[in-house]
């Protein structure tokens, strides 16, 4: 099983994470972190690193109905998306698949609301570019 899925657009950096932002928000997420993985690399590091951003991104519905399902489940969340640079003009946009990273966690309530967000997610995925 697959942990994530992804899209490769011809977008510039900045253009695919307005659109990745976007689409979160048309399908009810909104991005609670924002974690600029070239820029926190080059200062902790000192490393250069491509354009690579991580967008922890949440629903509120889903989760408060994962929260009451699973108290702990807080750990998992929120659902990251990833914009990166990639090779020439492409960028890619990968979001976690929640119904992989929740797999260990034996609660079938859960799988379901897992499945509705990977839906959700996929959706977001298909929207951009």
């Amino acid at each position: 099983m697959t942990y994530h899925f992804s899209k490769t657009v011809n977008l510039s950096f900045d253009a695919a994470v307005t659109a990745t932002t976007d689409a979160l928000k048309r399908h009810g997420f909104g991005v609670l972190t924002q974690i600029d993985v070239k820029d926190t690399l080059h200062k902790k590091i000192g490393v250069d690193f491509r354009p690579y951003l991580i967008l922890g991104a949440c629903n509120p519905k889903m989760a408060y109905e994962a929260l009451t399902l699973e108290d702990t489940i807080g750990t998992m969340l929120p659902c990251n998306v990833v914009v990166q640079q990639r090779d020439g003009d492409k960028v890619e946009i990968s979001a976690v698949d929640p119904v992989a990273s929740m797999s260990a966690v034996d609660n079938p309530g859960l799988g379901k609301v897992a499945s509705q967000v990977r839906d959700l997610l996929k959706q977001v995925i298909a929207d951009i570019g």
